[in-house]
């Protein structure tokens, strides 16, 4: 009996990996593996999230073949159309980008973790939207650390407001928080902005909060994010390449 994707798992029959997927993913886990050992952490504390947005179904498989299987999506419609194709694998959706209010439910009903809630009103739209039968959907809040008019992200002064709302309420689980700090080459400074998310991070365990997760680095300053405590690097082009369509 097929119970379903959750519980199938990829079989070797499936196509096998390809050398440039493998390679790349070979590249990136060992870039997680050498900042890990750095900072004195096991790597498999390091979860890497492949950003799949604008990549089609078809790169998503050949990365999935390679044993990846957590996949983060920016585009509620684009990521609803690669679930449908790739029901027959195994593998955990994260929504990772801005969410609009009229598209919370198809979020709340397709996806395992959203990392990019920074407003009271849509945890309570995704709350109210995520199906009985389904486990909690796993939450992160996105903290705007570099005061960037245009990215998303609760001001670090309402931040123990909005974790305390949304720490209540049903359907969600509250896992720590996600950051996008402004991009710089200076790795000091990456390290201080992660920094930066990492104690706000402390202060909220600090008020009770029960929190596991730092979702920051990407594929230019993973190395920084993890040696500051990222616990989820979310990278796309060091994996899937540059990307030809919208950002």
């Amino acid at each position: 009996m097929d119970n379903g994707p959750e519980t199938r798992k990829l079989e070797p029959g499936l196509p096998p990996c390809g050398s440039t997927a493998g390679g790349r993913l070979q590249a990136v886990q060992a870039r997680i593996a050498g900042a890990a050992s750095e900072a004195g952490r096991d790597p498999a504390a390091v979860c890497l999230l492949a950003v799949s947005k604008t990549f089609d179904a078809a790169a998503v498989r050949d990365l999935a073949a390679c044993g990846q299987r957590e996949f983060g999506e920016n585009y509620v419609q684009e990521a609803l159309e690669k679930q449908a194709v790739l029901r027959d694998l195994p593998l955990v959706w994260h929504f990772i980008g801005p969410i609009q209010s009229n598209k919370t439910r198809a979020i709340a009903e397709n996806f395992s973790w959203v990392h990019s809630v920074d407003r009271l009103k849509i945890a309570e739209r995704l709350s109210a939207q995520r199906p009985a039968g389904m486990p909690p959907l796993q939450i992160c809040i996105e903290v705007n650390v570099s005061g960037e008019a245009s990215k998303g992200g609760v001001a670090p002064a309402e931040l123990p407001a909005l974790a305390a709302a949304m720490a209540v309420l049903p359907g969600l689980r509250l896992r720590g928080l996600m950051a996008i700090p402004a991009p710089t080459a200076d790795a000091a400074a990456q390290r201080a902005a992660f920094r930066q998310v990492r104690e706000l991070f402390d202060d909220l365990k600090t008020r009770s909060h029960a929190l596991d997760t730092l979702s920051m680095g990407m594929s230019g300053d993973l190395e920084a994010a993890i040696l500051e405590g990222a616990t989820i690097v979310r990278v796309g082009t060091a994996l899937f390449g540059e990307r030809t369509r919208y950002a």
